[in-house]
């Protein structure tokens, strides 16, 4: 099966269905190119698709992905965005594994097809030459001939004539001898070029054509069997990734199956549980009887009446809850709540608590980690001087201890809140209250001041002059149950070394040489408790002052 002998005389009919198979192979790269550009903008809109879900960062959406559900639904994302790269992937090999190779074996074909077709008209055009040369000869043979008839004619009429001279009949009849000498060339002639172009047309059609043809046809072989390469390439670019997406679902199906509902559930608890117990019940107050009325312990609001509202912290508490809910709308009204999270509920305070020490301690081993690293490099360059100056680093390593101080009593101050909530110490022990006014001696006046201007004895904040009365009073008697306590007896006495000027809630001043009473020795956190006279007390600094315990006090010590 051979072009060149089965299409001998269908030159034109190849020209075109070869230039039909180059038209095949475009559109076949114009639509892998479109693929490329499908795969591209769909990647391009998975990646959206999975940012726009994506939980923004510091914002109440990150919180929300702590649940199994969520946390299942951001791996779903996650796993779409590798779904989508993927798809660039597809693009990409498409692009340089087709587009590219086709594109440029395309411009090969072309170049090929053009060299080909050229020869065959070539060899076309040197057939017709040949054949125009063949009838040039054969009509010059022809009309010889008739020449040299019509000259033998002449001779013969003249021969045959008496009237004319034996001259003319001489020359009529060497005319007739020259042309038939003529015909007998031009014959010559046309034999000759007969035999020359049935020689190039043999040639033609049984050699140099069977070879073009045989050329062309092995070109268009080649050309379909690459596009049909092309074909199963594009298969097995889209094969290639089907495991790495089937990962990709894999791991989707593994997230959904992560999702847990009893869990879930719990975390609903851990996040919104309160930490209070349901109101009691209302008590039946009795207006028929004559008789001054009485608050009830669940009642909302205190009694204008007698102005005081009298809880009771023993067993079951009763009403509660109704408090809080209007100090939480209050703080909420304001802004940040108060520093040790007393607006929020005992069992979320007690999470925000536990956030701050964790993110504190963070903090203190950054420094520390800072302050090791400096301290090494001091050391390095104490022993090699000429890599550094030591007392360089100084400075710095001061700023960190200091930090990391600074850090620690914080630390101090919400541990103590938070051993407060978690039921370790009494409710706003002193201790705590010793470490919240150290904190605040080391802040700014204006700070101070502020707090002071917005925050109320129990913590929490006012808005408005009735709330602001009404929580007072609640204070106050919460403090009553304090006052009706007896006083704590005196363990010692106290020499104050320097004065101080008591500004804070809580703190007393001392002159300078006076002498105090000790009723509670510092717990670690840098105050002592003492004593004026009986209407008098307050914390001082314990570096401020000389403390004599009594021995035979449970715990005496003496602080220098």
């Amino acid at each position: 099966m051979s072009w060149g002998t089965e299409l001998w005389d269908q030159f034109d009919s190849l020209e075109k269905h070869t230039q039909w198979g180059i038209d095949v192979l475009e559109k076949y790269i114009k639509f892998v190119k479109d693929r490329a550009e499908i795969e591209l903008s769909y990647a391009k809109q998975l990646r959206n698709l999975s940012k726009k879900y994506q939980p923004k960062k510091n914002s109440k959406e990150e919180e929300e992905y702590r649940y199994s559900s969520t946390r299942a639904f951001l791996a779903t994302l996650n796993e779409m965005n590798d779904y989508a790269g993927q798809r660039e992937v597809i693009s990409e090999n498409m692009t340089s594994l087709i587009i590219g190779e086709l594109t440029r074996y395309v411009q090969e074909l072309k170049q090929e097809r053009k060299s080909h077709f050229h020869d065959g008209r070539k060899a076309q055009q040197h057939v017709e030459t040949c054949w125009k040369q063949l009838e040039a000869t054969k009509r010059r043979f022809e009309r010889d001939c008739k020449e040299a008839d019509r000259a033998q004619q002449y001779f013969e009429k003249m021969d045959a004539d008496i009237n004319v001279t034996k001259a003319d009949v001489e020359k009529a009849r060497q005319q007739a001898q020259l042309r038939h000498q003529l015909a007998e060339d031009s014959k010559a002639e046309y034999s000759s070029t007969l035999q020359k172009f049935n020689s190039e047309q043999h040639d033609h059609y049984y050699t140099h054509i069977p070879n073009i043809f045989q050329k062309i046809q092995e070109m268009e072989e080649r050309r379909i069997v690459r596009i049909g390469e092309s074909m199963k390439t594009f298969a097995e670019i889209d094969r290639q990734v089907i495991p790495i997406i089937g990962k990709c679902l894999d791991e989707i199906t593994k997230a959904a199956e992560s999702v847990d509902h009893k869990n879930d559930s719990q975390m609903v608890i851990e996040a919104f549980k309160s930490g209070f117990e349901p109101p009691g019940d209302v008590d039946f107050e009795d207006f028929t009887q004559p008789m001054k009325r009485t608050v009830s312990e669940t009642s909302l609001s205190n009694s204008r009446a007698d102005g005081k509202y009298e809880p009771k912290f023993g067993g079951k508490s009763k009403g509660k809850l109704w408090p809080f809910i209007k100090k939480n709308k209050l703080s909420l009204k304001l802004g940040a709540g108060p520093e040790d999270f007393s607006n929020l509920p005992p069992e979320q305070r007690r999470k925000k608590l536990q956030q701050k020490v964790d993110e504190l301690n963070k903090d203190i081993q950054k420094e520390i980690d800072q302050r090791d690293a400096l301290t090494k490099m001091k050391d390095v360059f104490i022993k090699n001087p000429q890599m550094g100056d030591a007392a360089s680093v100084d400075h710095r390593l001061s700023e960190l201890e200091q930090n990391i101080e600074k850090l620690r009593l914080e630390v101090q101050k919400f541990e103590g809140w938070l051993a407060e909530v978690e039921g370790r110490l009494p409710a706003r022990s002193e201790q705590a209250r010793r470490q919240s006014r150290l904190y605040e001696a080391q802040n700014t006046s204006a700070e101070n001041s502020c707090a002071q201007d917005r925050e109320s004895p129990d913590g929490s904040y006012t808005e408005e002059q009735s709330q602001e009365a009404e929580m007072k009073l609640s204070a106050t008697d919460f403090d009553d149950e304090f006052d009706d306590e007896e006083p704590l007896p005196t363990i010692g006495t106290c020499k104050a070394l320097y004065p101080f000027e008591g500004q804070n809630e809580g703190t007393v001043s001392v002159a300078e040489g006076e002498m105090l009473y000790v009723i509670e020795e510092d717990k670690g956190d840098g105050w002592t408790r003492i004593r004026r006279n009986e209407d008098e007390e307050g914390y001082v600094p314990t570096s401020y002052i000389e403390v004599y315990l009594d021995k035979n006090a449970k715990g005496a010590m003496t602080y220098i």
